[in-house]
């Protein structure tokens, strides 16, 4: 008697944790985190609902588990042995990078700031300005103003990321804001005329780096 063809084989056996965060990142990345749901999640991955189930309990803790992973590559790619304020600038661009390529990270991020994606973040800059020479006392509130900054600028690409901006709308999006602002009477408001071309060409990353060097100037101890 011949033996029967082979059938395709189900990948349920090959299923794991890391198989489904990185095809939710994939469809995040993709579709945005409205299509995100396990059904979708299950075709992607030619299985059933609840096997995913099997490795995550719900929708919550697979957003967790995808900005984890991101950040935690992101992160991952930072060489050791600098000087700490490079290192900082380091962990600063990975966030701020990382929530770029992935806006939905940023959404997650300004929503929940306490998830375990931001631990290694807290635990990698407490570490640098430690070997900055802040002391002690001081290192909790310069920690926590770091992480602020990359929490703010989280918010503002979750912002971005539901209006729905391009990249390419940007120009016009930020002439839009200045025409509104410069609306009001300079007298009152004479810094809002003052830095309007500021605002309407700048740099987001310039941006972001030249903040973060006055957030690092203010952390280093006086000589």
């Amino acid at each position: 008697m011949e033996p029967r063809p082979k059938t395709p084989e189900r990948r349920e056996d090959a299923l794991s944790k890391e198989r489904i965060v990185a095809s939710a990142i994939g469809l995040l990345d993709e579709e945005g985190e409205r299509a995100l749901t396990f059904r979708a999640l299950a075709n992607r991955l030619s299985t059933g609902s609840g096997a995913i189930y099997w490795h995550i309990p719900d929708k919550d803790a697979l957003l967790s588990a995808a900005t984890e992973t991101v950040l935690s590559h992101a992160l991952g790619d930072i060489a050791g042995g600098c000087d700490p304020a490079d290192a900082l600038r380091a962990i600063a661009l990975s966030v701020f990078d990382a929530i770029e390529a992935h806006p939905w990270v940023g959404t997650q991020l300004a929503r929940e700031p306490w998830q375990p994606a931001m631990v290694e973040v807290f635990e990698r800059s407490s570490a640098q300005f430690d070997l900055l020479g802040v002391p002690r006392a001081s290192l909790f509130h310069c920690v926590s103003a770091f992480v602020q900054y990359l929490l703010g600028t989280a918010a503002q690409t979750a912002a971005a990321a539901r209006h729905k901006f391009h990249a390419s709308e940007r120009p016009a999006v930020l002439a839009a804001i200045v025409e509104r602002w410069t609306r009001r009477d300079p007298a009152k408001y004479p810094f809002v005329h003052l830095l309007a071309e500021q605002v309407r060409t700048h740099d987001e990353r310039e941006a972001f780096l030249a903040g973060l060097d006055l957030i690092l100037a203010g952390a280093k101890p006086a000589r």
